[in-house]
């Protein structure tokens, strides 16, 4: 069972990341893609099952965020990551107010995915 969660919450966190930055490209290149449907929807369902399989891999490994360390800091990272990709997708008044969250967005996944592998709040330390 735990082989298969993992495989499932790797595979959307590959879609959730490929399909940001797809929406991030159209934001600046084709921005009438952003306004089809089917992109508005997508993501709730890509990073629905993410949570969902973030949630259950938590149960099964009994590991939670504010009781282990690495979860909190992969919680937190999440929380920022979310909030960069919202100015850098709808809410940036600017171009470069849109880039430079873009790339702290980048940045914040960069550091929960080396979260994930250390199991580390300090991957790079």
């Amino acid at each position: 069972m735990y082989i298969a969660i993992k495989h499932i919450h790797l595979t959307t966190v590959v879609l959730s990341i490929s399909f940001f930055l797809l929406r991030a490209a159209w934001v600046f290149l084709k921005p009438a893609m952003m306004e089809k449907r089917w992109v508005k929807i997508l993501p709730h369902i890509i990073d629905t099952a993410l949570l969902a399989s973030a949630i259950t891999l938590a149960v099964v490994l009994q590991q939670y965020p504010f009781v282990d360390h690495w979860l909190t800091a992969k919680l937190l990272a999440l929380c920022l990551y979310i909030v960069l990709g919202t100015i850098a997708l709808k809410r940036g008044k600017t171009q470069l107010i849109k880039t430079s969250a873009l790339m702290g967005s980048i940045l914040t996944f960069s550091y929960i995915v080396a979260v994930a592998i250390t199991h580390s709040p300090l991957p790079w330390g």
